[in-house]
């Protein structure tokens, strides 16, 4: 059985909504994919079209590739779990726009050679979610306190299509049973805290340490298979990385640990561009037998198509239209959702769960530390949370934190927050705590040329309300 250790990482994945917009690259010129004697397709060409499409029904799979691989090697390995001890603080740089409201247990599993199974406690928190996602960036909420689940102790057995030894079949003593769409999959939890109260925090920190997990031979009594003959495919430092450097063997690897329904038409799609590159499930990725693509094209034309989402972050009307489409299971997500949440921040809630909505300015100008600012909001303005929500405050370049001295980065039931005699709060963003203003209120700034801004969320929002709820603006005032 593998005990948890701390874990300064953790997940952070959450749109970050006020994403400072910079170009990143021009669309790509026609791309001639070169071949090679060997190469099962010959003349080879993309349009300008064909390779958008390629690159696009790609990006699910190269954002998730790059984020799962990378917290398995961060937190020691496939077939690992770690939790989180405390909130993030202003030291946090392995991953943009971390939250400050909840924590994570993040299990890595690699269920080629065995299922695995996962052991809860019960949970003293009103909040907690368990999230299951695969290289497909499909998002899967089999647990959550929001439909009743966390109050009392559970085990799940989670499983892939290949997972060797199982078919299926239930297994005595296990609660439930998850079939994950790919065999390298995340299993996270967020678990609301109460860091306001001390005793319950330590409890609900307990409580984390104590999810274990182990392999279906182990919990029957055997030894865990080794797992330790994948040949992973290198990561990218960023998503174009890949595209630029080795996207044939990353999706080769995908896609023979993926499973792809003969019915879904994303599926089917991504299945039909790769063919003709040599690409297909179950063979061996042979550089000699694939069609060579060039690099720089796909490059240019991932970082082209990343920028065009980017700005669609900046967009109320689409994001008014599509907030509530994110972060779904399979079967349930359009293409263009797909390809928005992956580039913008893979992994997310879906709205059920979770909204970000953006806060923007009165002025319409982007927030900058040279100035200080307040949100207001009256009672019958707060957030129609039915769980908690939180404002946090970042520097737009990073996505960071900003260093204090009262490592305070966000207001919110577990950060804290006062609310006023009315049931409002005036939450202010300030070089110094303007006097009369609760230490709760006061987000601290830098007072210096940065470009910042904030980030609301709603945890379990009433998405009826949310029909006529209006995001409260950020305005700006006189510095003290």
């Amino acid at each position: 059985m593998k005990t948890l250790a701390h874990n300064t990482i953790g997940y952070g994945f959450v749109l970050g909504m006020l994403l400072a917009i910079s170009g990143c690259g021009q669309p790509a010129e026609e791309a001639q994919v070169s071949v090679t004697e060997a190469a099962p397709a010959m003349n080879v060409k993309l349009s300008d079209a064909e390779l958008e499409n390629l690159v696009r029904r790609s990006y699910p799979y190269v954002a998730m590739y790059n984020v799962n691989n990378k917290f398995a090697v961060t937190q020691g390995g496939w077939n690992s779990c770690v939790a989180d001890t405390a909130l993030k603080d202003h030291t946090m740089r392995d991953i943009a726009r971390p939250n400050n409201d909840t924590l994570y247990i993040s299990c890595m599993l690699d269920l080629r050679k065995d299922p695995v199974v996962i052991e809860m406690p019960a949970f003293d928190s009103k909040y907690v979610s368990l999230m299951i996602t695969g290289y497909d960036h499909y998002v899967n909420i089999p647990m959550a306190t929001r439909t009743g689940d966390f109050g009392k102790p559970e085990k799940m057995l989670i499983y892939s299509a290949r997972s060797e030894g199982y078919d299926g079949e239930a297994i005595k003593g296990l609660d439930h049973r998850f079939e994950a769409t790919g065999d390298f999959v995340s299993v996270v939890f967020r678990v609301m805290p109460h860091a306001n109260d001390a005793e319950r925090f330590e409890r609900i920190v307990d409580q984390m340490q104590s999810v274990s997990m182990l392999t279906l031979a182990e919990y029957q009594g055997g030894e865990a298979q080794p797992i330790d003959d994948a040949n992973f495919p290198q990561v990218g430092k960023t998503d174009a990385d890949v595209y630029g450097n080795n996207l044939l063997e990353v999706m080769q690897f995908v896609f023979n640990h993926t499973s792809f329904d003969p019915d879904n038409e994303l599926d089917q799609a991504v299945l039909a561009v790769y063919e003709p590159l040599g690409v297909a499930p179950g063979q061996a990725f042979d550089p000699a037998l694939v069609t060579p693509i060039d690099g720089a094209a796909f490059r240019a034309a991932a970082e082209s198509m990343a920028a065009a989402e980017l700005a669609q972050a900046a967009d109320p009307e689409f994001l008014k239209n599509n907030l509530s489409k994110l972060f779904q299971p399979k079967g349930d997500m359009e293409l263009d959702v797909l390809v928005f949440q992956s580039v913008i921040g893979p992994i997310g809630l879906p709205a059920a769960e979770a909204v970000y909505p953006a806060l923007t300015t009165t002025d319409g100008e982007s927030m900058n530390a040279l100035h200080d600012y307040v949100i207001r909001m009256s009672k019958d303005q707060l957030p129609p949370a039915q769980a908690f929500w939180s404002v946090t405050l970042y520097d737009m370049q990073n996505g960071f934190f900003i260093p204090n001295e009262q490592k305070k980065y966000s207001v919110g039931e577990n950060a804290g927050m006062a609310l006023n005699a009315e049931g409002g709060i005036d939450i202010y963003v300030a070089a110094a705590q303007p006097d009369g203003v609760p230490a709760e209120n006061w987000l601290p700034i830098n007072r210096k040329d940065e470009v910042i801004g904030t980030i609301l969320r709603i945890y379990v929002p009433d998405l009826e309300a949310m029909q006529a709820w209006t995001a409260p603006q950020v305005e700006k005032i006189a510095a003290q």
